[in-house]
Formats: structure tokens, sequence, C-alpha cells
């Protein structure tokens, strides 16, 4: 079976079928599968542009009749061309959007779990013993401070004598 025919008949693994549709990254391998498809018969069609162009061109005035079919046959491959093209754009849009939904989600999933370790962090922490703590060590830093001024005048002892 081609990979058109798997793609719209909908051919694809058991699992993804079960579980009510493709994963992210199923879908994401179908649409680049498709994108690759697409982009060789381009190439396809825009070889057989150039020729049926080199045949005109070949027949040109000798053989009107031939050159005017190759003609048709360049415009009807251009028509075919300019398909893809629309298809591709549509495909890649969807894709891009797909890769942009799977980004976001697994963000989101990540933050839910740094949620969850940050509750479980702060659950033995109680705001009344944390700002008791910040008080103790607030008093504290003011007696460093006060023994520190203490020591430091004492050693300049020589100028606070009373005559």
């Amino acid at each position: 079976m081609s990979k058109i025919s798997k793609f719209f008949k909908g051919g694809g693994s058991a699992a993804s079928k079960g579980r009510g549709g493709p994963s992210p990254q199923e879908a994401l391998a179908r649409l680049r599968e498709t994108e690759e498809m697409l982009s060789k018969k381009q190439e396809y069609l825009e070889t057989r542009i150039e020729r049926e162009l080199a045949a005109a061109r070949q027949h040109g005035t000798k053989n009107k009749r031939a050159a005017l079919q190759a003609l048709k046959r360049k415009k009807r491959y251009e028509k075919q061309l300019s398909q893809i093209d629309g298809t591709l754009s549509t495909i890649e849009f969807q894709r891009e959007a797909l890769e942009n939904s799977h980004t976001n989600t697994e963000v989101l999933k990540n933050m839910g779990y740094a949620a969850q370790a940050m509750k479980k962090v702060h659950e033995n922490m109680d705001l009344n013993k944390i700002d008791d703590l910040m008080q103790d060590i607030t008093e504290q830093q003011d007696v460093a401070q006060e023994i520190s001024d203490a020591i430091s005048n004492r050693a300049a002892c020589g100028d606070e004598f009373d005559e």
C-alpha cells in the first residue's frame, strides 16, 4: 500500500487506533512523510515542465501542433504544481501548529511538576516559624553589631580619657 493510500485510508498502528487518535509524534511523522512525498512530486513536475518547454521550443514553427500540445501539457503540470504548493503550505502550517501545541503541552506538564515540587518543599514550612526565625536573626545581627561597635571603641581608648 502506498504512503498516500495509507495516509488517507487511515492505515496506522493498532495502538493509535485503540486510544482514539494518533500521538503527536505519529502525526508529526506522517505530516513529514507527506511533505517529503509532495516535495518529490514537485521536483518531478518541475522537470516535466522543463521537458515540455524544451519540446515546444524544439518543434517551434516546424510542427505547431506538437508545440501547442507540449505547451498545454506544460500548463497542466504548472497547475498541478500550483496545487501541490498550496497543499504543502497547508501541511507545513498544520505541522508547525501541532509542534507548537505539543511543546505547550510539555511545558505545561513540566510546570505542573515544578508546582508539585514547590508544594512539597513548602509543606513543612510555617509562616509564623519563619517570622520568628527572621526576628531572631535580626536580633542576633543587632547584638553582633553592638559587640563589634564595643570592640572598635575600646581599641581607641586613648582618646576618651577625662582630664
